[in-house]
């Protein structure tokens, strides 16, 4: 999605994106099509002009041999907080209104904030998910667990393999699992998501 003025967040996330390309010896074009996205929205992304989806994050790590997760933490690191409570050595705090957040595909599709600010040996997620149609489907090395929260999903685990998962059920999966999802209740869905780490 194209922004009308470079956002901060977005201009983090990008600036780790050319980072990488560069370690990579891709130039804008190379990456563009490794993704299979258009160079010109790849340029407004590195300079924070535009919000990528998760889809489209996904495709671009993949890409750069990395992790959505590992862009999103680079791009937007954890909150340090002084106050009290004093938060020890080791312990990550992250507050409702902090934590990297990306939309689903487009704004009103829902999004997804990641509720660790640094490494860990797992990366949970809050996801809203608004979307009724299927997005394409993900593909991560990481295993990956979903609990729903509220609302009701149908999930697509590949091979017109459909699961139907609501409030209270979860649904665990091995990495590489090609995976989307889809809303089928009338409200949004809140879910936790849970990734491995790479």
């Amino acid at each position: 999605m194209a922004l009308d003025e470079p956002d901060a967040d977005q201009a983090s996330l990008g600036a780790e994106i050319r980072r990488r390309r560069k370690q990579h010896g891709m130039t804008l074009k190379n990456l563009a099509a490794a993704a299979d996205i258009s160079h010109p929205f790849l340029s407004q992304l590195e300079r924070g002009y535009a919000r990528p989806s998760m889809t489209t994050l996904e495709r671009i790590a993949r890409a750069l041999e990395t992790t959505q997760v590992s862009l999103m933490l680079a791009a937007k690191p954890a909150p340090r907080h002084t106050g009290a409570p004093s938060v020890p050595e080791g312990v990550q705090l992250i507050r409702s209104d902090e934590g990297a957040i990306l939309p689903q595909a487009g704004d009103r599709a829902g999004y997804a904030r990641l509720l660790v600010g640094e490494s860990a040996a797992f990366y949970p997620q809050e996801q809203v998910l608004n979307r009724r149609d299927y997005a394409e489907y993900f593909q991560h090395p990481q295993d990956e667990w979903v609990y729903v929260v509220a609302g009701e999903i149908e999930v697509d685990l590949g091979r017109r393999k459909f699961v139907r998962l609501r409030k209270g059920d979860s649904l665990y999966y091995a990495g590489d699992t090609p995976h989307r999802w889809r809303l089928v209740s009338p409200d949004a869905a809140h879910l936790i998501v849970v990734q491995a780490a790479v």
